[in-house]
């Protein structure tokens, strides 16, 4: 028996297995089981079952499922940005915000006319996009993954090593600028608080004194007493007093 040949799209694109099946699914017509409610349009996809859409009445059956909302702009099936960006990695692809909401696009959108001044598309589609992107949709980017470009992903494995290092989380990585100042500085100011012996530390004939707090070395953990000046041995002429004016 000879061995087996993988069709194009039984290929493995570093896709999940859920992501074709949302792509092509039917969504926006009646559910079949409840077509008698109200509201009954199929709008969501279960992505652990990664079979057909099904509408709000059948969430019961998806508990505890990984399930996202389809919703739609201009006739094309969107799905918010914070519900997909936790199980794919949606860099390259371009975010609208349509009623307060970032969204992305399903599938490609093709644009027959480019606009004048236009100096990035999509690769894919050729869809006017900002010059930081590459695709215009989630069926662009994996169709740019099917010309051959190692350098796309939908894995959020890749996506964590770079923000984890050893397994880690890279403390430097993730706290701000300013409070690792802080931190720096608070540091510092511990390290100066343990000073050296003190002046009074000092007896009569230059001994030093035992420690009262126990602590070997006659270290003391508290800042250092300054020296008292004495302003009578100053040669600095005191100022003429300024009455106050009435």
């Amino acid at each position: 028996m000879g061995p087996m040949i993988r069709t194009e799209e039984e290929e493995d694109y570093t896709s999940p297995p859920w992501l074709m099946p949302m792509l092509r699914g039917r969504y926006f017509i009646p559910c079949s089981i409840h077509a008698a409610s109200n509201k009954n349009e199929c709008n969501m996809f279960c992505l652990d079952c990664a079979g057909t859409a099904f509408c709000s009445y059948c969430l019961v059956k998806h508990k505890g499922h990984r399930v996202v909302q389809i919703r739609r702009s201009s006739y094309h099936n969107v799905v918010r940005v914070n519900e997909i960006q936790k199980y794919l990695d949606i860099s390259c692809v371009q975010t609208y915000i349509i009623n307060s909401a970032r969204i992305l696009f399903l599938n490609e959108r093709p644009q027959p006319r480019i606009g004048k001044g236009v100096t990035n598309t999509c690769e894919i589609c050729c869809r006017s996009l900002l010059d930081s992107f590459r695709f215009c949709s989630l069926g662009c980017k994996l169709g740019g993954m099917k010309r051959g470009d190692q350098s796309l992903t939908f894995s959020m494995r890749g996506k964590q090593g770079r923000e984890f290092q050893g397994g880690l989380e890279s403390d430097e990585a993730t706290t701000p600028t300013k409070l690792r100042k802080t931190n720096a500085f608070n540091r510092l100011m511990s390290g100066l608080s343990i000073s050296t012996v003190r002046f009074d530390d000092y007896g009569p004939g230059g001994d030093l004194r035992s420690s009262s707090s126990g602590d070997e070395g006659g270290f003391s953990f508290s800042p250092g007493t300054p020296p008292i000046y004495n302003h009578r041995n100053s040669s600095r002429r005191k100022g003429i007093p300024h009455r106050a004016p009435f």
